[in-house]
């Protein structure tokens, strides 16, 4: 059984390079899960970026996941990728991953949420849970939102909030059927929060296992 961390570090930057160095952050930190995110940027220039990140991340044993690029992700033997609405459909991505490699898939109404989970995904991002930048056109959802959504359409893939998340949010968040969350903006500012939303999420791989063989 594919287990999927609690908390997701989604990288940030104004340029490669600092996206490089905020994943290098966030593995010093502790984060279980990254996930390599930059839009409008060539397929050479990401798969240059995608192995120094893999680099990084298997230094700290951290999971690397590639946003959108599946070839990317295969070449790489990164962790697994991440899937837009208008990306690739998850089932004809499966058959050019390795058969370990993780796949996530993006809903932002319950519609999508049942179109997603039909094809076979390890997990799915939902949201936004609140709008904080531009990029976010979709409907913000919220607890309301959540709740409905997951209530309607129980699931056991997990479920992974995104949009503006705080630590703040988490106790109120979990508490709507949310698995895990995937954060940008507020670790980036300020990495010490990754081991905040780790405590409140209860995420650490190592702690469940450790408590498991006890």
């Amino acid at each position: 059984m594919i287990t999927i961390p609690k908390l997701h570090y989604i990288s940030q930057g104004n340029s490669s390079k600092k996206h490089l160095e905020n994943i290098q952050k966030a593995c010093t930190s502790g984060a279980e899960l990254v996930q390599l995110r930059l839009k409008n940027i060539s397929e050479k220039k990401l798969l240059k970026l995608a192995k120094e990140a893999r680099e990084i991340t298997s230094n700290f044993q951290t999971r690397l996941i590639i946003n959108d690029h599946y070839k990317i992700a295969q070449e790489v033997k990164a962790d697994g990728v991440h899937l837009g609405k208008t990306d690739t459909c998850p089932t004809v991505v499966r058959k050019h991953l390795y058969t370990w490699q993780i796949i996530g898939g993006t809903a932002n109404s319950l519609q999508d949420f049942k179109t997603i989970i039909d094809k076979n995904v390890d997990y799915t991002s939902l949201g936004p849970f609140r709008c904080n930048s531009q990029e976010n056109l979709s409907k913000t959802l919220g607890l309301n939102g959540y709740t409905a959504i997951l209530e309607a359409l129980e699931t056991d893939t997990p479920v992974i909030g995104f949009g503006g998340i705080t630590t703040e949010d988490i106790t109120n968040i979990l508490e709507t059927g949310i698995s895990g969350v995937a954060v940008s903006e507020e670790i980036s500012q300020n990495f010490n929060t990754i081991r905040i939303f780790s405590d409140l999420l209860n995420a650490s791989s190592t702690e469940e296992q450790r408590y498991t063989f006890e």
